[in-house]
């Protein structure tokens, strides 16, 4: 059955099935093939899986992020990033990836950051003469903030699997994003300076009190959502609503950019994504309680535990297991997936579950960057019109940085546990 289970999973993925429906069909056909009688347990435990009051979070969280992209906050983010460090050597690049910071903390989707801000910046950069290649690149990278700096998707869905408080996971996104917003600044800094890539004109101190006024909203935003998190004011899954409303009142009253028109597309485009992440949670829930009745995670932290001694080894172990998983896998799945397998045996080696949440997020993040599937690569390659096999050498560069910061953060507990130690 444990066979059965596995090798159903791999064929669908091979030939090319949609996430949902992989793991729902390699679940349902070994059910069946155990006992018909209990193919009621397909549902109810689909089901089961999307009922729950913190997942209400991310219809919110998404429909905040497509209401910002509408409501003209990345521009003014650019605009305002622009007047602090464009005038950097590779100063666009910068401003790219601080950018992002900003909306990744608003929208908390990788992927619609990378669409937000490259849409504006990589055109941008090519005008400025930029490589197209090293253009995506840097964008594709800096979109992947978007599943660290909370508020974040990934960080909700790993803080309800491993029982976990979603508020110590925002709080201990917090320092691993800015140490690898930092490394992929100081990259495109070394690498713009050596190609010749040079900054605009120096913003003078009026012009960047203008723009920072013009974008004292969006940037207020994340300070609202996060600071009534932490403050005990509302729960994350209030603040999604918060952040929808906030998002409302000023893209469509103050800035007035959101057009009346244009509310009941914002509503389907949250609603079709909203659907295709919660039928991946749903079949990923039903495939990881079928892993549980069969004692696949047991089994495997009985033979782990027995034949691995140090916990060095088996972080680095995990570091492969959830890189490689995260080129083909979506975040959400491979959560949901791995959590009830990998962390019982990382408690076994006595890390902490922020912690090796964090190691989770931050792999499945350079995931969605990394070669051959990953879906802020293909984001970019929209954008800028480059092949994914031009993109895919490109981009390993930004994967060795983020690499790196994998290994600090996961051997490096502080980085991960000292913010949510004040809570």
């Amino acid at each position: 059955m444990i066979a059965l289970l596995f090798i159903l999973l791999g064929l669908f993925f091979l030939l090319g099935v949609p996430i949902a429906f992989s793991l729902g069909l390699a679940s349902a056909i070994t059910v069946w093939q155990g006992d018909l009688t209990q193919m009621v347990v397909v549902v109810q435990q689909i089901f089961n899986s999307i009922n729950s009051f913190p997942l209400m979070a991310i219809p919110f969280f998404m429909l905040a992020g497509y209401l910002m992209q509408e409501g003209g906050i990345s521009n003014r983010l650019v605009d305002f990033s622009n007047t602090l460090v464009g005038s950097m050597s590779g100063g666009l690049a910068i401003v790219a990836i601080l950018t992002s910071l900003f909306f990744a903390a608003i929208s908390g989707s990788g992927a619609a950051t990378t669409a937000a801000i490259g849409s504006i910046l990589i055109p941008a950069m090519l005008a400025k003469g930029y490589d197209v290649k090293f253009a995506a690149s840097n964008q594709a990278a800096a979109g992947a903030l978007g599943v660290i700096i909370p508020p974040s998707i990934p960080l909700i869905l790993y803080g309800i699997a491993a029982g976990v408080s979603v508020g110590d996971m925002f709080f201990a996104g917090i320092l691993p994003g800015l140490v690898i917003t930092i490394s992929l600044i100081l990259y495109a800094y070394i690498y713009s300076k050596k190609q010749g890539y040079t900054g605009t004109e120096k913003s003078s101190p009026k012009e960047i009190l203008v723009a920072g006024r013009k974008a004292i909203l969006a940037i207020f935003m994340p300070v609202i959502v996060l600071g009534g998190i932490y403050g005990g004011i509302f729960t994350p899954t209030e603040a999604a609503v918060v952040a929808v409303v906030y998002s409302f009142i000023v893209g469509f009253v103050v800035y007035r950019e959101i057009k009346f028109s244009a509310i009941m597309g914002i509503l389907q485009k949250s609603a079709v994504t909203t659907a295709v992440i919660l039928s991946i949670i749903g079949t990923a829930g039903l495939y990881s309680y079928i892993m549980q009745n069969l004692r696949v995670p047991a089994m495997l932290s009985d033979a782990v535990v027995g034949t691995i001694e140090s916990p060095i080894i088996f972080i680095l172990l995990v570091n492969v297991i959830l890189l490689i998983s995260g080129m083909f896998i979506e975040a959400a799945a491979a959560i949901l997936i791995f959590v009830p397998i990998l962390l019982p045996i990382a408690l076994e080696f006595g890390m902490d579950p922020v912690h090796f949440g964090i190691i989770m997020v931050v792999n499945l993040a350079m995931g969605m960057f990394t070669p051959p599937v990953g879906l802020n690569l293909f984001v970019a390659s929209q954008i800028s019109n480059v092949g994914i096999s031009r993109l895919s050498k490109a981009i390993l560069p930004f994967v060795a940085v983020v690499l790196i910061n994998v290994l600090l953060i996961s051997f490096l507990p502080f980085l991960s546990t000292w913010l949510p130690s004040f809570r």
